[in-house]
């Protein structure tokens, strides 16, 4: 793993956290615990500070990133960043679900409890407000999500990820 501080400020990783060996995390970025930064991940907190709630996983090849001095990137609790995505300057908050190959652009928001689909692209300055599904390019909302979608999804998702790390980090987990 790579793990580099710059202009002299570290990332702050809690020891439960998992990252996998050839994940990138530098600079000012903070995370919670019980967090996992997957394979070919890269957090760059370079140019603007990265916040990460507790019980997030940044799934492989994911890149979250900020814009110079103008827009950090702040993710809530009990987020799931699928594969490939790409978040850059915006705020996440708990309990949303971000689909593998989405983009998230500057100065959006996804309030808590809402899914970003598989692909979607949010332009900036993009609302989602709470409970939403957003799909397409650019992404608009396409329905509302179902209790049983946030339980089936967004929790499970998450829950699943924290036994995935598991897997990693304590020999005598071996369980499907």
């Amino acid at each position: 793993m790579h793990i580099l501080p710059v202009r002299g400020i570290h990332p702050q990783i809690p020891e439960d956290c998992f990252i996998a060996p050839n994940a990138t995390i530098v600079g000012e970025v903070t995370m919670g615990p019980r967090c996992s930064v997957w394979f070919n991940a890269v957090l760059r907190g370079d140019v603007h500070y990265i916040k990460i709630g507790e019980q997030v996983n940044i799934q492989d090849g994911a890149v979250i990133h900020a814009t110079y001095k103008k827009s950090p990137t702040t993710i809530g609790n009990n987020v799931s960043i699928g594969h490939n995505a790409i978040v850059h300057g915006c705020t996440i908050h708990d309990n949303v679900l971000v689909g593998m190959g989405s983009i998230i652009m500057d100065d959006c928001v996804v309030e808590s409890g809402s899914i970003i689909a598989a692909g979607a692209v949010l332009t900036k300055n993009t609302h989602v407000p709470a409970g939403s599904i957003f799909a397409g390019m650019p992404a608009k909302k396409i329905k509302s999500v179902s209790p049983e979608l946030s339980s089936g999804e967004i929790d499970r998702i998450a829950n699943n990820y924290v036994k995935y790390a598991s897997w990693f980090t304590d020999p005598d987990q071996k369980s499907l």
